[in-house]
């Protein structure tokens, strides 16, 4: 718990709340739902309107305040106001909405959503972002032999991205589809090689396990998870932090998607100008390969 003397970033308000959930109280879950949920509405609340809303105590809310880092509440308050009316300038070009996608929701109301949803996603991965760690990974991935990377579902298909992206410059990445196939091949890796996990929720326990046996056999580890405190992070030498807005269709991985393709493209970019020539090179040559006989075939 951050210590409550200590200033907390006011502009990541709810980038802590939604990372905290997982480890909160059921009490204290139903508080940050409603920040999370309606910060607007969050931020006109006294503590005992709150309390009453989530159907808890005051000392609940008084608890989670302290939780979030702030020894009052006001000061949670002004910031959620602030975090409001940052949100208001990022999606000010968006058609407007509120609130999760509900049943009668028309497809209009579903585009201006999802459109909200993911530009927001993306919005607080850049400020969630530790640059730091972020070079530290760009470094890792500059100097491998051989770079393996492995996520479940919806985060297999990020990796594939990363895959084709560091192969059109020269890099060698395997990126496995199945636990089984991860783990055997995490076992085969050295001190040369990077094992790359990708879970948003960083609770899968395949993900973690690919970290663990790659670290075992000596590879550099690095996690793209939205939790910090989480088993995924907890197996790896660098973590990258997202910072994802989900919808209640969980299960489609949209904002969780759309997140971690920016922190791959934002590692892609930085491992290709760590060697801009030869990089700018494969990629024009790469390009070439494809475009020619692509051409020619149309002809």
């Amino acid at each position: 718990m951050k210590n409550v003397s200590e200033a907390p970033e006011s502009e990541a308000v709810l980038i802590r709340i939604r990372a905290a959930i997982p480890a909160l109280r059921p009490s204290e879950r139903r508080i940050a739902q409603v920040f999370v949920d309606d910060p607007a509405k969050g931020a006109t609340l006294s503590v005992a309107d709150l309390a009453e809303l989530c159907k808890t105590s005051t000392t609940s809310v008084v608890r989670f305040y302290k939780r979030m880092g702030y020894a009052h509440y006001k000061d949670l308050l002004m910031d959620l106001a602030r975090e409001v009316m940052r949100q208001e300038i990022v999606t000010s070009s968006l058609p407007p909405v509120s609130g999760d996608i509900g049943r009668d929701d028309s497809l209009d109301d579903i585009v201006a959503k999802v459109a909200t949803n993911e530009t927001l996603s993306i919005a607080d991965t850049a400020r969630a972002l530790d640059t730091k760690a972020l070079g530290e990974a760009v470094g890792l991935l500059s100097r491998a032999r051989r770079i393996d990377t492995f996520g479940m579902g919806a985060s297999s298909f990020v990796g594939l991205d990363l895959q084709q992206k560091l192969s059109r410059i020269s890099r060698t990445v395997l990126n496995w589809a199945d636990s089984h196939s991860a783990w055997t091949a995490a076992a085969t890796l050295d001190g040369s090689c990077v094992a790359i996990a990708i879970s948003h929720s960083g609770a899968t326990r395949d993900t973690a396990e690919f970290l663990t046996v790659a670290r075992e056999s000596g590879a550099a580890t690095i996690a793209i998870t939205n939790f910090q405190d989480s088993a995924v992070a907890s197996a790896a030498d660098v973590v990258l932090t997202t910072a994802a807005r989900e919808t209640r269709f969980r299960s489609g991985a949209l904002g969780s998607r759309i997140a971690q393709l920016m922190v791959v493209d934002c590692l892609f970019t930085g491992v290709a100008q760590a060697s801009y020539d030869a990089s700018v090179e494969a990629l024009r040559n790469t390009y070439r390969a494809v475009h020619e006989r692509s051409q020619n075939g149309d002809a």
